[in-house]
């Protein structure tokens, strides 16, 4: 029986090449570099970094790095950094193909951004009205079955 490998904490960790989308590659192969585990950087570090990964076409590594932050950041801004991850991780399924997932993860984003209270955390200036819009947009689209091109999936995290 292959044992997985484990963290500190007995989390379970793949170290297997991913490729850009996210999707494990045979042992051996060269995939794009990962997002370490164990990463912690301040919020405005956090959205530079993920923007850069999505402007990238690098949703899934985006979508590591704001999990990361939902993960090690204070409780009070839990809703925001999932919201995030989870609009991260939509972007990822529509680069594959799952509309459904797509579909799944995209209104759990805009309801959770939806929920967040800026006034509990912060909001690090993320443009949380504008992503919501963008989720929506996107919801429709796939509902529509319209074409969703690489473009498309390049939200701005931030106004810019």
């Amino acid at each position: 029986m292959h044992d997985r490998e484990r963290d500190a904490g007995g989390r379970a960790r793949n170290a297997r090449p991913r490729d850009s989308f996210g999707r494990p590659l045979p042992p051996g192969s060269v995939g794009v570099p990962r997002i370490p585990d164990d990463l912690e950087l301040p919020p405005d570090r956090t959205l530079g970094y993920a923007q850069e990964l999505l402007d990238d076409g690098l949703a899934f590594n985006a979508h590591e790095v704001l999990e990361a932050a939902w993960k090690n950041g204070p409780f009070a801004e839990r809703l925001l950094w999932q919201g995030l991850a989870q609009l991260a991780v939509g972007l990822t399924h529509i680069q594959r193909g799952n509309a459904k997932g797509a579909r799944t993860l995209l209104l759990r984003a805009a309801g959770r951004l939806e929920l967040y209270a800026p006034e509990q955390g912060g909001d690090h200036g993320v443009d949380r009205t504008g992503l919501i819009e963008y989720a929506r947009a996107l919801l429709a689209r796939l509902a529509e079955g319209a074409a969703i091109g690489p473009d498309d999936l390049r939200p701005a995290l931030r106004g810019r």
